[in-house]
């Protein structure tokens, strides 16, 4: 399968889904990590190894006393080194960037470029998790409920409304039983933050503590005078290393045989990582930020109001009595409606719970099972769990 055919088939992650049997469980920025940045993280690992687009990832030269398939699979399986000190300095002085005089000079080993599509796999991995965890959490309920209701609406108005009368009557019946619900939703959410800041951190590990500052080192190294300036991304991802080959000689001493090596895969590392430096810092910011407002939602009813009149065109009068009655597991419930089913459906349900729970002063008796089943045939459990 070629490259391109291979970042086809990842292209499904971002793929926008409207269609009318997949329901809405989760908000933009959860989608962001499991559709997006696995997306992103599965591309990135198909790219790197993907060697006809840059040929060999290593390519070794010495004075051939050694075969140069014997010292390009030894370079590549064991490591190769730079010169920090000859960083920036001019081709008349060095070889290259980082090669130099070794005498009385630190070496900083590279061997991180084995297991590049390894990581990059495995974060993939890392960002699908809470996603997996909130949709086998949650088992398929909203798309349960708001079963025949979501898209566009192409049955008759009578069949409409008594699809949204069931719909009222389960939320009625099931009032205060979603605290579990949310809980899972929130944890998930908690999940994310942790995860994105574990891979920033697990990258920085993983380069020798030098991604956490990646990205501000290129901007500055972009606005430095050109004759002053030694590129970070060479730094971290050398082009042209150093590589030492011992044997035993005729003689049977040893023999050192010092190569040069091109890391040709390095022109890929250096803009693979330094887009997630900056992908990762959005994204952290975004869930962090996400995480807060799912915090002052749980604990502020009146966000929960401003919430639910944003969604609608023309709220009920009683929206801050509607959530008065309704704790936080109704209330994310409801949220996920609100996505699920179009503005008009939407307000229809709410007034018509509003009037329920909050001018009647008798609850109105909740459907039987049988009553429910051709509606929601899976719901039968939580409406079980309710009238115990």
């Amino acid at each position: 399968m070629s490259v391109f055919g291979m970042v086809s088939a990842v292209a499904g992650f971002v793929k926008v889904r409207y269609l009318v049997d997949k329901a809405i469980i989760d908000n933009t920025v959860f989608r962001c990590h499991y559709r997006i940045t696995s997306a992103l993280l599965f591309v990135s690992c198909i790219i790197v190894t993907a060697n006809n687009l840059i040929g060999d990832p290593i390519n070794c030269i010495n004075d051939g006393a050694v075969p140069t398939h014997v010292i390009n699979t030894y370079c590549w399986i064991t490591y190769t080194y730079t010169l920090p000190g000859s960083h920036g300095k001019p081709t008349s002085y060095v070889a290259s960037s980082g090669l130099g005089n070794e005498y009385g000079q630190e070496k900083t080993y590279h061997s991180y470029y084995q297991w590049v599509p390894f990581t990059l796999f495995f974060q993939g991995i890392l960002f699908y998790i809470p996603h997996w965890i909130w949709k086998n959490w949650e088992e398929g309920k909203m798309r349960m409920v708001t079963e025949g209701l979501r898209g566009v609406l192409t049955m008759p108005h009578q069949e409409r409304r008594a699809r949204q009368e069931r719909l009222v009557r389960y939320l009625v019946d099931s009032l205060r039983t979603h605290n579990t619900y949310a809980f899972g939703y929130f944890f998930c959410e908690f999940l994310n933050v942790c995860n994105v800041i574990i891979n920033i951190v697990m990258i920085d590990k993983f380069l020798g503590g030098s991604f956490l500052r990646y990205g501000t080192d290129v901007i500055r190294y972009s606005n430095m005078n050109q004759e002053n300036r030694s590129d970070p991304m060479i730094e971290i991802f050398p082009r042209i290393t150093k590589c030492t080959f011992h044997k035993y000689g005729a003689s049977g001493s040893i023999q050192k045989h010092d190569s040069m090596c091109v890391l040709a895969l390095n022109i890929l590392n250096e803009k693979i990582y330094i887009f997630l430096w900056f992908w990762f810092l959005i994204v952290a910011v975004l869930t962090i930020l996400a995480l807060v407002y799912s915090m002052v939602i749980l604990m502020m009813p009146t966000t929960r109001e401003t919430v639910l009149r944003r969604r609608l065109r023309e709220a009920p009068s009683g929206v801050e009595r509607l959530i008065r009655r309704i704790q936080i597991g109704d209330f994310l419930i409801l949220h996920l409606l609100g996505q699920n089913i179009n503005v008009k459906s939407y307000s229809e349900i709410l007034t018509s719970l509003f009037n329920h729970l909050c001018t009647d002063t008798d609850t109105p008796s909740a459907p039987s099972t049988l009553e429910m089943a051709p509606i929601y045939p899976e719901i039968s459990k939580y409406s079980k769990e309710s009238e115990t």
